[in-house]
């Protein structure tokens, strides 16, 4: 019993890990000169540019609102 509830408390903390990690980590796509995330999507070619990924409709302002609680209300 006691192996059960360590495995469970091992499967927890790395799923908390893993929010945390894809809700702060950037450039989840990343295509030869174009990067997007939650957040932003970028450009590399011979000028920088960057929008946010609400304007691109990639990624809806729902989507960006909900991820921050849920890693603080996992947290808890």
């Amino acid at each position: 019993m006691l192996l059960l509830l360590l495995g469970i408390i091992v499967l927890h903390v790395t799923v908390l890990v893993l929010l945390f990690v894809s809700t702060i980590v950037s450039q989840w796509l990343v295509n030869g000169e174009h990067t997007a995330d939650l957040w932003q999507n970028c450009t590399s070619g011979s000028v920088f540019h960057c929008l946010t990924s609400s304007t691109n409709g990639e990624y809806s302002p729902a989507n960006q609102g909900c991820c921050c609680p849920s890693v603080l209300f996992s947290s808890l």
